[in-house]
């Protein structure tokens, strides 16, 4: 693989189609064009088909999805996710990123991280965090790159679905007030092009195929039948320029990323045979090979390629056969012949693999879904799987829907019952593809392309889990074998009960106590991811080293509630001074915003008496109608129009926050209307008494000024100071001074008359009342 940087724009894919050009220049003649560029379907042809003739081997195609706007990392669902797909047969895989950033002076030059991966969504870590325990992660593939264009290249292509994630550098945790401070957009777009074989030959079992090789490679592929053991590739009769010999660079598989596990062999050496011998190949698909000259540009080289296969014979156990005959046995192995062999004709035999002796023990699993990404497999018609020491036990998990590698596998093998010695233990190996059956000679693992996860179980240890994070579209298998490395003897009356959990989940533990398993959507396809809580960190929400403890937890919940105690001021100064109605939604914005904040708390503190998006909204209008109503008091307006105004603005504001709470200018705009008001007032009683509004200078000095100066020192604190860390000391200290602006703002009452005197009674009992304070009294 390489990368390469081009220019910006057209000319980046230019530059891009001239390169592939070039490659496909170099390659045997490829046949009329029918590349195409596709987005979800759509199509169009690249290159033209002009840059190939009649006969030529080899298209090009072009895929792309619409742009993403990129995000500063905080949790997975910060990283935008786009899917592909690479066509079979697929000999090169390149892809275009191309990052854009908007105009203005809040733009910066900033790193955006790509990953990669082949199967399911990238497992990222770029906080550096903790994985839980037994969990296994794979690092990433990643490209690091500044605005502009990047292209990497993949050869040989594994087929089937691709993932690529990108997202900015970790947030700074700032809480920034949505559309109230201009922020640049980083738009982020992938495009993928491929160069594919057109009918690419195919290699059979043990029929030699005859290849010729000038300048060009040559490409084929064998199909891969289910329970093959070992497959074996050799090249024969190999004449370079009419002498022996055998130039020749095998590459067998397919790259996957992050990790690449493609066999090469290079053929060299005239006295030495020029075989491959790959254990465990993946099953049921087709393999990709290629044979490249390494003997000149004008040598020609000829020879066969032959495959053969080695087929392994399953013991499918039977599901109406007990199993407790043989546990019986194996309780008693002092006292009568030891458990059934596989070989013995008592057994259920499985056929199509041909005759022979049997290689693995077979489980049926069945499939159980229960949800979005969560699936569970159990032994089909029983509970427990019976393992020995003779042949691997293997279960296979089906996880090829496409839609399975969104969330987590997780596994766990407990030893039920056993009467192995203490120098006995159990092995296990998950793998992809295909199982691994090399027990007897090798515990890594590994199978011809996957490396497996290994658990050891002995009488000391009797259980081991294990947790996969987005698991590749596969068939998975889990291998169980009784294994005595000293002994060997004894594992001949060995015999063990082995419990299974088996278990596609969304989120390992839910997220655990500290977090949330949220699902998320790229177009149709689901993945899961944990948000965390109280600075509770890590993939599943186990790394508490930044977390906050319970006592922390209890002074932010106390900090948060009890300062909207602050409200009891301009409560009791609206009730001295007859101002009810502001009295009554500053009542109500202290009770919502009380309970909200003791409902949104991330820990063990948590109190909700309505639900929380209920809590939620309610704080938020009231804090929005308690801003209005505080500013229109203060322009002393006509009862009936001030009243009007008042439910008016409630009015809007409970429809601009159901459009968004977030939005800043949904709350701002009514305020600043307010704001306009009072001032237009203030203005026209000055011109009207020809000295200032309000009169008194104490009434400035000792109100207002101290009363906008909190207001003030509020919304800067609320527009800038706020972080994720600080949030509930800074939140807290804004319900204070929104508070205490409230009470120093409120005009007081008027002293000349009765603030709500009766003017007339009605003979049914109704009064008619009146409110002197519409004239434009003058204020002390």
């Amino acid at each position: 693989m390489r990368e390469a940087g081009t220019g910006t724009g057209g000319a980046a894919v230019a530059v891009v189609m001239s390169l592939l050009l070039l490659l496909l220049s170099r390659s045997p003649p490829a046949a009329a064009g029918d590349g195409r560029k596709s987005e979800e379907g759509s199509r169009a042809p690249w290159p033209p088909d002009s840059a190939f003739s009649a006969e030529s081997r080899l298209v090009s195609e072009q895929f792309s999805q619409a742009p993403q706007k990129l995000a500063f990392y905080s949790w997975y669902g910060s990283a935008r996710l786009f899917h592909f797909r690479v066509p079979p047969d697929t000999v090169l895989l390149r892809w275009l990123l191309q990052v854009t950033q908007g105009s203005g002076s809040t733009c910066n030059n900033v790193e955006t991280t790509v990953y990669f991966r082949y199967g399911a969504p990238p497992v990222i870590n770029p906080l550096g965090t903790s994985f839980a325990n037994s969990t296994s992660v794979q690092p990433s593939f990643l490209l690091k790159m500044l605005q502009g264009n990047t292209s990497i290249n993949v050869s040989y292509p594994a087929p089937g679905d691709w993932f690529v994630a990108a997202h900015l550098p970790p947030s700074s945790h700032k809480i920034e007030v949505k559309d109230f401070i201009p922020t640049c957009a980083y738009i982020f777009q992938p495009d993928m092009l491929v160069v594919r074989v057109v009918e690419m030959s195919i290699l059979e079992p043990d029929v030699p195929f005859p290849l010729v090789l000038l300048s060009q490679p040559s490409y084929l592929k064998v199909f891969v039948p289910k329970h093959t053991q070992e497959l074996r590739l050799e090249l024969q009769g190999c004449v370079s320029n009419g002498s022996l010999g055998c130039p020749v660079h095998l590459t067998v598989g397919s790259a996957t990323l992050p990790g690449n596990f493609q066999k090469v062999l290079t053929c060299s050496d005239p006295t030495m045979a020029c075989r491959l011998l790959l254990p465990s190949p993946p099953w049921e698909r087709w393999l990709q090979v290629t044979a490249k000259s390494l003997a000149g540009p004008r040598v020609l080289v000829t020879f066969s390629a032959v495959a053969a296969l080695t087929a392994c014979r399953p013991w499918t156990v039977n599901l109406q056969h007990p199993l407790q005959s043989s546990l019986n046995q194996s309780r008693n192995a002092s006292m009568g012949p030891p458990p059934p062999s596989p070989n013995t004709q008592d057994l259920d035999q499985s056929g199509e693999a041909g005759s022979g002796p049997f290689c693995l023990r077979s489980f049926p699993v069945l499939r159980e879904d229960m949800d979005v990404v969560s699936v569970r497999f159990r032994p089909l018609d029983r509970v427990s799987v019976l393992v020995q020491s003779d042949m691997p036990s293997v279960m296979q998990l089906y996880l090829n829907t496409g839609m399975d590698s969104g969330g987590s596998l997780s596994i766990s093998v407990h030893i039920n019952q056993t009467v192995i010695a203490d120098n006995t233990s159990m092995v296990a190996c998950v793998t992809a593809g295909s199982p691994f059956l090399s027990f007897n000679t090798s515990l890594n693992c590994t199978t011809a392309f996957f490396q497996g996860y290994p658990l050891f179980l002995s009488a000391s240890s009797p259980t081991a889990n294990l947790s996969i994070p987005y698991p590749e579209t596969d068939n998975w298998y889990l291998s169980l074998q009784v294994l005595c490395p000293e002994r060997p003897e004894e594992c001949v009356q060995a015999s063990v009960l082995v419990d299974t959990t088996l278990y596609l989940v969304p989120c390992l533990n839910d997220c655990g106590p500290y977090g949330q398993c949220l699902l998320l959507r790229r177009h149709g396809y689901l993945y899961a991811g944990c948000s965390c809580r109280a600075g509770w960190r890590g993939w599943s929400c186990t790394d508490n080293s930044t977390a906050q403890t319970v006592a922390q937890q209890k002074v932010a919940t106390l900090l948060l509630t009890l300062s909207n105690l602050m409200f009891l001021a301009p409560i009791a100064i609206s009730v001295q001074r007859r101002l009810l109605l502001e009295a009554s939604v500053y009542a109500y914005t202290m009770f919502f915003s009380t309970f909200y904040h003791a409902c949104d708390q991330p820990g063990d503190a948590v109190l909700c008496i309505l639900n929380y998006d209920t809590l939620q909204y309610c704080d938020f209008l009231g804090s929005g109608v308690s801003i209005w109503v505080t500013v229109l008091c203060m322009a002393r307006l006509k009862a009936s129009l001030k009243y009007v105004l008042f439910m008016l603005g409630t009015l809007i504001f409970a429809m601009s926050l159901q459009l968004d709470r977030r939005a800043a200018w949904n709350t701002m705009g009514p305020c600043l209307f307010a704001i306009v008001v009072m001032v237009t007032m203030w203005v026209y009683r000055c011109g009207r008494r020809r000295h200032c509004y309000p009169p008194s200078w104490q009434r400035w000095v000792f109100y207002l000024l101290p009363g906008f100066s909190l207001a003030a020192l509020a919304l800067t604190i609320y527009t800038s100071m706020m972080t994720s860390e600080n949030y509930y000391y800074t939140h807290s200290i804004w319900h204070m001074l929104l508070a205490g602006s409230a009470a120093f703002l409120l005009p007081p009452r008027d002293q000349h008359t009765e603030p709500w005197a009766c003017a007339q009674k009605l003979t049914c009992h109704y009064e008619i009342c009146k409110n002197h304070r519409d004239e434009l009294y003058t204020v002390t």
